[in-house]
């Protein structure tokens, strides 16, 4: 009765919106659709159509053959090795076998592939996506860039020509002067894009821009732009349908960023007057509207915070991946729409209808190293535990315990989504949320999030696309191990190892009870040798006549009390460690001790004193070999045993996650031998380049 009803609504409403549109209605019912996509995104379709009644049927590569969203879906089909989610054809077909009227190709991938919405057109199967001659104009920016200007859309200056010579590029970068963006004509996602400073830098950005755009778009073809300083990264969410009308669901400001690429992002972008916020909305309907969009879209501009005056950049045919906080402030279901647009039906909404409420934040938490430069990883998800969803709380993911963070593909792990009333309230939910969402097993940059959100000059919102970089020390400042947290750890380590234990007469678990002849009387000892950021620690835990005992490094002994607290088969410890009561997560893993605290996971290794010193003794120096800062794929080696070498050269290009990265010399050295051919896998920490000794060199 429930769906029948919601049915009968959904029919209604779009009769009258056809006959306000005054148009004949083009309904093609879609009752089962393929994803052409992987992770969270096709979890995320998945939801909405398992909502609407409509079937899913999954495509998965030989990696995620037992992922997630292949267990959501109705049915699921092999594309084919890793790379396959590009496979069109072979996606058509499993959309034709399947019987599946429509193709959602989520973000990435073929979701912006001329020749594959192409393809679907002459096939008879509904993409759920703009015309192929949208994706077009917008894809190649240099195009994009005269249809906005036409359209009375401000754009920035620049050179988008055809004559992509090397001559012709550094005389326009000239005139344009520095510094300078160089950008993919077909990019995106940070990809392809360069910053030359100066003009000795020109040729070096270009040439890295052009490899990487080619890797990822299989274009080398570029533009150039006038670069603006700490601009905002703002973007509008707009939508069309068949019938000519398009509509705006408020911007987002995206502008704090990594490597170009967003990492957390917030709906409305805070600061702006209703009068601008309305002009950036209209600016972005006219630009969907000048290529003839349909669907889900995104147009960004560069918003100049001083003047916050603002010019286009680019569009984005396609759902973003930070549509969830538009949907929150608006409360509006994103991928419903692109379904029912999909099969001809009108805008659910008119403009005047849309109403925002609120405020959002979205981070992404992704499998990387940011004290290492913000270097992707990749391995096991051992340790998983997530905030509890609700109507304020959205985990998006594509993951469970136990799953593989793969070397091939992007490393976002998922996406927290959070709403409240105002922005002091979302961001507190935020930081809060971000503070229980544990994961152990590789790094990730939960701990930066918190240290970002937490951030004073984040939480007055003077947010700019060099923000990072402006706030650098503050955002990494050095990590100090006080002693609460050395004997946090060490009692995790007793729990852990006496969680079998029997409980206490107070229900309490002693644990010291199972000890072999453990007498109240009796006392115990046990030493712990905890290594962090590089030191080891000497932990040492005495129970003596019902007390616990803990001290550091041979110092003075401190009374500790402490018990577990029931949370399922998680390790969740209460202590009162000198007069300071907390309760923390912990996970032990062999060797590895993680803490979840109220600033993030803190990493232990317990380790011995042999072990230390054959390990100091095998590291030495530390600069005898250059190693992959993460799994990839060697993409070239620029020199050869023999060759001599100055600090700073380049010696290999690695490219991860689709990204290029350059490994370069750490000294002055002679090359000893190549740790790899090109194009073959490696992993992280594998000696790429190797050195000949100092003293053999001598």
């Amino acid at each position: 009765a429930r769906l029948l009803n919601n049915t009968c609504y959904i029919n209604l409403f779009w009769i009258s919106r056809c006959l306000a549109t005054k148009a004949t209605p083009k309904v093609q019912p879609i009752n089962k659709i393929v994803i052409s996509n992987r992770g969270e995104i096709a979890c995320r379709v998945i939801k909405t159509a398992r909502k609407l009644g409509v079937r899913t049927v999954a495509v998965y590569s030989d990696p995620d053959e037992h992922s997630l969203h292949t267990e959501l879906a109705d049915e699921a089909y092999r594309v084919g090795e890793a790379a396959s989610y590009l496979r069109g054809e072979r996606i058509l077909e499993i959309a034709k076998k399947s019987g599946a009227q429509a193709i959602h190709p989520g973000y990435g991938f073929l979701s912006e592939s001329v020749e594959f919405a192409e393809l679907c057109q002459r096939e008879g199967v509904i993409f759920m996506g703009p015309p192929s001659s949208a994706i077009r104009d917008m894809g190649i920016k240099s195009t994009s860039k005269a249809i906005m200007a036409a359209a009375g859309v401000p754009i920035i200056n620049g050179y988008h020509g055809d004559d992509q010579s090397d001559s012709c590029l550094q005389a326009e970068a000239a005139k344009i002067g520095f510094p300078l963006m160089i950008k993919a004509v077909r990019g995106g996602g940070g990809k392809g894009m360069r910053i030359a400073e100066k003009p000795e830098d020109f040729l070096t950005a270009l040439n890295s821009a052009r490899i990487e755009s080619q890797k990822a778009f299989g274009d080398s073809s570029v533009l150039l732009e006038r670069y603006v300083r700490s601009p905002r990264h703002v973007e509008v969410q707009v939508f069309a349908d068949q019938y000519g009308d398009a509509v705006y669901l408020w911007e987002r400001d995206c502008s704090v960023q990594r490597r170009h690429q967003k990492i957390i992002e917030e709906a409305p972008a805070p600061g702006l007057s209703e009068e601008l916020r309305r002009e950036l909305g209209e600016a972005a309907v006219r630009a969907a509207k000048a290529v003839g969009y349909v669907g889900a879209g995104t147009v960004e501009f560069i918003l100049d915070k001083e003047d916050l005056s603002f010019h286009f950049m680019e569009m984005n045919t396609r759902l973003q991946v930070e549509h969830p906080i538009s949907e929150m402030i608006t409360g509006t279901d994103l991928v419903e729409w692109q379904i029912r647009i999909a099969a001809g039906e009108p805008l659910p909404l008119a403009q005047s209808q849309i109403k925002r409420s609120g405020h959002a934040f979205e981070a992404r938490i992704y499998a990387e190293n940011p004290r290492g430069g913000f270097l992707p990883g990749a391995g096991p998800l051992r340790y998983l535990s997530t905030p509890k969803p609700s109507a304020e709380v959205r985990v998006e993911t594509g993951v469970r315990e136990g799953d593989e963070v793969s070397v091939h593909y992007d490393p976002m792990i998922a996406k927290l989504v959070v709403w409240g009333e105002n922005r002091t309230q979302a961001l507190n939910s935020l930081i809060a949320r971000l503070g229980e969402y544990h994961i152990a097993g590789l790094e990730t940059n939960i701990n930066f999030l918190i240290d970002l959100a937490s951030h004073p000059e984040f939480q007055l919102a003077n947010v700019h696309t060099g923000f990072i970089d402006q706030h650098f020390d503050t955002l990494f400042p050095p990590i100090v191990i006080e002693q609460q947290q050395l004997s946090q750890a060490a009692l995790s380590l007793i729990f852990n190892e006496l969680q079998a234990a029997h409980s206490n007469a107070s229900g309490r678990q002693d644990p010291f009870a199972a000890a072999s002849n453990a007498r109240l009387n009796y006392a115990l000892l046990r030493k712990y040798n905890l290594k962090a950021q590089d030191k080891v620690y000497a932990v040492e835990v005495k129970y003596d006549n019902g007390d616990i005992e803990i001290r550091v490094d041979g110092g003075a002994w401190q009374v500790v009390k402490a018990e577990r607290v029931q949370d399922g088969e998680r390790l969740k410890i209460r202590a009162n460690i000198d007069n300071n009561i907390s309760t923390y997560n912990a996970n032990i893993d062999g060797e590895n001790v993680t803490l979840f605290l109220e600033k993030g996971k803190l990493d232990f290794l317990l380790v011995q004193p042999k072990f230390l010193s054959a390990q100091a003794d095998q590291l030495g120096s530390g600069s005898s070999r250059v190693v992959a800062p993460m799994p990839g794929v060697l993409e070239k080696v620029l020199v050869k045993p023999g060759d001599q070498v100055k600090k700073g050269d380049s010696l290999a290009v690695l490219i991860a996650m689709k990204m290029e990265h350059i490994l370069k010399a750490p000294k002055d050295a002679t090359i000893k031998s190549i740790g790899g051919a090109e194009g073959e896998n490696v992993a992280k920490g594998a000696a790429v380049i190797t050195f000949v000794d100092d003293e053999v060199a001598n």
